[in-house]
């Protein structure tokens, strides 16, 4: 099954002490083949929101989202369950840094569940 693994940054005022490299996670979690793709996304200032409305396009910067947190980056990864992809996202240093979000990708042979 594949996850999308959205990196997230919040302020946190207690983070628990570790690795901050993210390199050895990357390394480790390529050579495994759990992780299918990754890449560190630009600062949210540089986003463009766009939506389509029956009074035109609007286009705004910045995210979508005005909350504390913001997307850093993404993975994509390959497991069997959520529970090894939750484990894998435990692993990476922004667990501790901020917030991980784990989501598998719809399954489109599954009936409609909306």
């Amino acid at each position: 099954m594949r996850f999308l693994m959205l990196v997230m940054t919040e302020p946190i005022d207690d983070p628990l002490p570790g690795e901050d490299d993210v390199e050895p996670w990357v390394q480790r979690h390529d050579a495994s083949g759990a992780r299918v793709f990754g890449d560190r996304l630009a600062p949210a200032r540089q986003a463009k929101t766009v939506r389509l409305r029956q009074a035109g396009t609007l286009v705004t910067d910045g995210p979508f989202s005005q909350k504390h947190e913001q997307i850093a980056g993404l993975d994509v990864l390959e497991c069997d369950s959520i529970d090894q992809a939750v484990e894998i996202a435990r692993d990476h240093p922004m667990a501790r840094l901020g917030v991980i979000e784990v989501r598998p990708f719809y399954n489109w042979q599954a009936e409609p569940s909306f």
